[in-house]
């Protein structure tokens, strides 16, 4: 059960000192005179994700969904995770621009959290916005199993939704009796990678929510999925694109589609309508729509009419494109299997980026980097996909400035996750104003995890 925005401003506002939070949403959450506080864990835990079956799962503080995290932009927050799996984990902040050592990163930018160990997460958010958190360990297993969560980051000053729903969106590699089935199927990974067959929202089929008529309601969508690209649309009202990967657009847009890869958020507006009516979020396959959460309307004293809120941009460094350097990173396949690792077990490697498939990394061991950059410099990175599959492109610890999609130019947007489709091409610009190891990758996780990762170094 999350916190809704009204509860949570509400609470913001009426107490300037400490304030608790529902005890359902995190083991402890509260806000200090020193920021946001929050107890998490990482543990085994069951959960009903097919109707009457238990499912052995992984659980954020054990949980599916996994607790959201609140917090306020400009404002500290504090996430103590207490590690209770049987093997190393670590917690990525994804979308977040925050320093190196909280963003996450095994080796690159922490230590693995052992089981049994603490780590204390402290960072500020300069952005408002609908973002996620993950491991970034084993991830095949320890995302798809369940590790995944949303964070929350309000505005610094309250835009005023009459109602708000997370929903993070994730196909699960079940049977019919919510057994287990592959993660990984490698001649898959090697292509879109293993789709899952159980589709849920926030852990739950088809889920049906209520909303008070009339409502202006911002609806925050993650694909924290493994695999899959969700082409989103709503059907039974008009709905408006507010923000894109945690950052709002200058002007909403009416939403006809909008895809989203893995990794990759999307917020929308929409009015409530009248009580007993209903409309839904779905997933199109083609020309056909499949749902994937019904709104019901319920009575309630607002009225119909209503702006759509405004949402003030964040603050992402303006890009020097007079005096950018351009930056070439063209994603392609390889198509080998390596040969056996000293334990017997072969070691697919699919996916190429710079004709480099990504070796893995130790505490002794660190890859050169993808690109070495300048700090304060600008820069434009120049991606193409050679492939007939989709890669969301993700850079962390920074945010692009979309200039041109497939060879047109786009009124420019900010974006964490770049989607390159079928033989796609983008060009993205932003400041290297973030010094760190920051790891770039392909949000397919199978695709990551096969060799379409690396790291930038901003220096």
């Amino acid at each position: 059960m999350d916190v809704s925005r009204r509860e949570f401003l509400k609470l913001s506002t009426a107490i300037a000192g400490a304030m608790v939070l529902p005890a359902c949403t995190l083991n402890t959450a509260r806000q200090t005179q020193d920021g946001y506080y929050y107890e998490l864990t990482a543990e085994p835990a069951t959960a009903e994700l097919v109707p009457g079956y238990q499912t052995d799962v992984l659980g954020f503080s054990g949980q599916i969904p996994a607790p959201t995290i609140r917090c306020r932009q400009g404002e500290k927050v504090t996430i103590r995770f207490t590690n209770k799996l049987n093997e190393p984990t670590t917690i990525h902040w994804h979308g977040l621009r925050i320093p190196i050592e909280m963003d996450g990163v095994p080796f690159l930018s922490q230590p693995p959290i052992m089981p049994g160990e603490t780590f204390v997460y402290e960072f500020t958010p300069p952005d408002a916005g609908t973002f996620w958190y993950h491991p970034h360990m084993n991830s095949v297993v320890q995302l798809g199993m369940g590790l995944v969560g949303a964070i929350v980051v309000e505005e610094a000053e309250p835009v005023q939704f009459d109602a708000e729903q997370v929903m993070l969106l994730k196909h699960w590699h079940l049977d019919e009796q919510g057994r287990w089935k592959q993660l990984m199927v490698p001649r898959l990974s090697a292509r879109m990678g293993t789709p899952g067959e159980w589709g849920t929202v926030n852990g739950k089929h088809e889920p049906t929510y209520e909303l008070p008529q009339h409502a202006m309601t911002r609806l925050r969508l993650a694909n924290v999925d493994n695999t899959i690209t969700y082409p989103i649309a709503v059907e039974g009202i008009q709905a408006w694109i507010v923000a894109i990967d945690g950052n709002p657009v200058r002007e909403p847009m009416k939403l006809e589609q909008h895809k989203i890869g893995p990794g990759m958020r999307l917020d929308l507006a929409v009015e409530a309508p009248a009580a007993g009516q209903a409309f839904q979020v779905v997933q199109m396959k083609g020309r056909f729509a499949f749902p994937m959460a019904t709104f019901r309307s319920v009575g309630s004293d607002l009225v119909p009419g209503k702006l759509i809120p405004s949402i003030p941009l964040n603050p992402i460094p303006a890009p020097d494109l007079a005096n950018a350097e351009v930056r070439h990173f063209v994603f392609e396949w390889e198509g080998a299997v390596t040969p056996a690792s000293a334990n017997g077990k072969t070691v697919p490697k699919f996916w190429l980026m710079n004709k480099r498939a990504w070796e893995g990394m130790s505490k002794a061991n660190i890859p050169a980097p993808l690109a070495s950059l300048e700090q304060g410099k600008t820069y434009i990175f120049d991606l193409k996909n050679v492939t007939q599959y989709h890669h969301p492109i993700h850079l962390h610890g920074h945010t692009f400035t979309v200039l041109e999609m497939d060879g047109k130019p786009v009124e420019p947007f900010h974006t964490d996750t770049v989607l390159l489709g079928k033989n796609g091409h983008a060009k993205a610009a932003f400041v290297a104003d973030n010094p760190g190891r920051w790891m770039y990758h392909c949000h397919v996780i199978e695709h990551m995890k096969t060799g379409l990762m690396g790291y930038i170094e901003v220096a």
